[in-house]
């Protein structure tokens, strides 16, 4: 594979050496592509704040501090500069303040979207859930390829 990106050329051999370059900030405890995953948005704050962006589309930093986990804000600006640094997550403008910005999710955090559905779908057999989400699961289980291919065309013309 070869990439050109300003003057600077790129022969890419294996998909390690593509990781490499575009995941460079993110340290690697291996080279197990889950542990790497986890490196990124494995931690329970970031997502909570992935599946926010799923349900709501957009949010502001406000709207993620009214979340029911009542996320601490030194923790959710940590979390949001390194979901943003990762590419998971973009900032932008807030069209009726230039005080706030707006975060979505980026093509990389929309990919999320079926391990979030396995997620609450592994949740559903161990939990009691709120009649609203296991109306949504319901719905889920009906057309699973569906439901994901209706929510990631939102989510990108979000």
């Amino acid at each position: 594979m070869h990439f050109a990106s300003t003057n600077i050329h790129f022969n890419l051999q294996n998909a390690s050496d593509f990781i490499n370059i575009f995941i460079m900030d993110t340290k690697k405890r291996s080279d197990c592509p889950i542990s790497c995953s986890l490196d990124v948005w494995g931690d329970k704050w970031s997502l909570l704040i992935v599946r926010d962006l799923m349900f709501a589309k957009q949010c502001t930093y406000g709207d993620f501090l009214k979340s029911d986990e009542k996320i601490a804000t030194n923790i959710l600006a940590t979390r949001l500069q390194m979901l943003e640094e990762n590419g998971i997550v973009a900032k932008l403008n807030h069209p009726d303040s230039k005080a706030k910005v707006l975060y979505r999710l980026t093509q990389k955090g929309i990919d999320l979207l079926p391990i979030m559905i396995e997620i609450n779908l592994w949740a559903e057999k161990y939990f009691t859930l709120p009649a609203e989400r296991k109306a949504l699961l319901k719905e889920i289980k009906k057309n699973k390829e569906g439901f994901l291919k209706a929510r990631i065309k939102e989510l990108k013309e979000s």
